[in-house]
């Protein structure tokens, strides 16, 4: 329960079942106790929403610290993906390694046999294989942020809100439940900064880069940076040169060269790719699918599906995919997640796209 109306209601619909539940908030990152209200899932005042939730629908609420498994497997995989200058998703890695790991494992040994979040993504069966799917409501899917959860965590995850049809008709089941959360405004995604991401990478990567140069793809300078990790893939904003002339073209990041410490920029075009190429893959089903793969693939947890096909993929976790039009938000360190219609089958860290 992290305070905000979708656990509310979560919450809310287990307690109706009349099933043996408990609540529970996780301090996560040490600013929290800090943090200014609404701003994140792990303040004061979040955890003050969630106990009020839990004590209106009777159930017990427990708080428990998480720090130092969030601070090592979230927080210093993002620091250290944007050091070696690629852009890493903490909000995947926090669902896999703290929610339905560190929490869902202490849910266990606490008398749990599942975990219920607020997220709007659905499961299904396909024989004794647990499937993930997206939301009903294609803009609230967060089945993007899920897709590494193992048979073994599906097996457990319960999401009630993944069959709704909006937002709206969430919080005014909240409303009408007379929840204090019906009306809370979204949290932003990432929950440790404290203020915008420059200003937090500056701070947080102190030491650990250093001035560049900005060059166009055929290698001409074009002006300087002041460090890698304030840059990604597809990026137009912020580049700090000048155009050419009045009426040339916007550019845009194209490439990040760490053994160089070079960002390379250039018209939208150059950014397109026909393949990209992943490492670290997780199959919901537990092994790769067998030969060429027809499938969409998303690479931003917003992003649109791009159809395409699995070229290749090895029980190493790498996989090669081919897309039928040229993709151009291939970032390196960012998700690339695979799917056949709504149904998630994997996914794994973008290394290359060519």
């Amino acid at each position: 329960m992290s305070g905000g109306v979708d656990s509310s209601v979560a919450a809310a619909r287990v307690a109706a079942t009349g099933l043996h539940a408990f609540g529970i908030t996780l301090a996560m990152w040490r600013g929290g106790r800090d943090a200014v209200r609404d701003r994140g899932c792990c303040s004061i005042d979040s955890v003050d929403d969630a106990r009020r939730v839990a004590t209106l629908l009777a159930l017990p609420h427990y708080v428990w610290n998480l720090e130092e498994d969030f601070e090592r497997h979230v927080v210093r995989d993002f620091e250290d993906g944007y050091a070696q200058g690629i852009t890493p998703n903490p909000c995947v890695r926090c669902n896999q390694r703290i929610k339905f790991g560190v929490l869902l494992e202490r849910a266990r040994a606490a008398g749990a046999t599942h975990l219920v979040t607020g997220h709007y993504a659905r499961t299904g069966r396909r024989g004794a294989l647990v499937t993930l799917h997206r939301a009903r409501d294609p803009r609230r899917d967060q089945a993007y942020v899920l897709h590494r959860l193992d048979q073994r965590q599906l097996l457990s995850a319960v999401f009630p809100l993944g069959g709704d049809e909006s937002k709206a008709g969430v919080r005014a089941e909240a409303a009408e439940l007379g929840l204090g959360t019906a009306a809370k405004p979204e949290s932003q995604d990432l929950c440790f900064v404290d203020t915008d991401i420059k200003a937090e990478l500056r701070l947080r990567l102190a030491g650990r880069f250093a001035s560049g140069d900005i060059t166009d793809t055929g290698g001409t300078v074009l002006g300087g940076h002041e460090g890698l990790p304030f840059f990604t893939v597809g990026q137009r904003a912020g580049l700090g040169i000048p155009p050419s002339n009045p009426d040339a073209a916007p550019r845009y990041v194209i490439e990040l060269v760490p053994e160089r410490n070079t960002v390379v920029v250039g018209p939208r075009e150059a950014l397109r790719r026909s393949t990209v190429d992943a490492s670290s893959c997780q199959w919901v089903a537990g092994s790769p699918p067998s030969g060429a793969t027809p499938c969409e693939a998303q690479l931003r947890a917003h992003g649109a599906p791009h159809p395409g096909r699995i070229e290749a993929s090895n029980d190493h976790g790498d996989v090669r995919v081919r897309f039928d039009t040229p993709v151009d938000q291939a970032a390196p360190g960012q998700s690339l997640v695979l799917y056949r219609g709504d149904e998630i089958l994997g996914g794994g860290l973008i290394r290359r796209a060519v």
